[in-house]
């Protein structure tokens, strides 16, 4: 599992085009995702989307991905489940605090991020709703996209820092 994990941060920039082709494919089947009734599909796409999702980034199913912010490394196997960055006690060799057998979380999500060059790795994260925990973030992308109530992170840190900068 790890070391799936880990060539998944490796590869982002690709797996992010690859996400970004689904992205467009679930877009173009939403109507008739829409008909079946998203609730109908929760579990089967949910058992889809855990298994993929759980091969490739171990993922936890916290139900708002934020992968395509973090450099394809899941912030929810931090021990701490930071959404936001590194608690601070990353050790000398980039290991965690918590389990020093483990690198940081946020150490591969910046290795990745670099990769993937999109911008969004300084984008704040909504802190983790506990409520949509299990459930699909795929099926939450594809209605909120269609009903246009995507949410956008709220504030870009890098907004922040270029304040600062000046």
């Amino acid at each position: 599992m790890r070391a799936m994990r880990l060539w998944s941060v490796r590869n982002s920039r690709g797996l992010m085009k690859l996400y970004e082709m689904f992205e467009g494919t679930i877009m173009v089947i939403e109507p008739l995702a829409r008909k079946i009734g998203y609730q109908k599909l929760e579990r089967p796409v949910v058992a889809v989307e855990r298994n993929i999702k759980g091969l490739m980034f171990d993922c936890q199913m916290c139900g708002q991905c934020a992968l395509s912010s973090t450099g394809m490394s899941c912030p929810m196997n931090c021990p701490k489940n930071l959404r936001n960055g590194p608690c601070g006690g990353v050790r000398s060799n980039g290991h965690c605090e918590v389990k020093p057998e483990m690198p940081c979380v946020w150490v591969e999500a910046w290795e990745g991020s670099q990769a993937m060059a999109n911008g969004k790795f300084f984008d704040v994260q909504e802190p983790v709703d506990h409520r949509m925990k299990g459930s699909s973030s795929w099926l939450r992308i594809m209605r909120q996209k269609k009903d246009g109530t995507y949410p956008e992170p709220k504030e870009s840190a890098r907004t922040d820092i270029g304040k600062i900068a000046t």
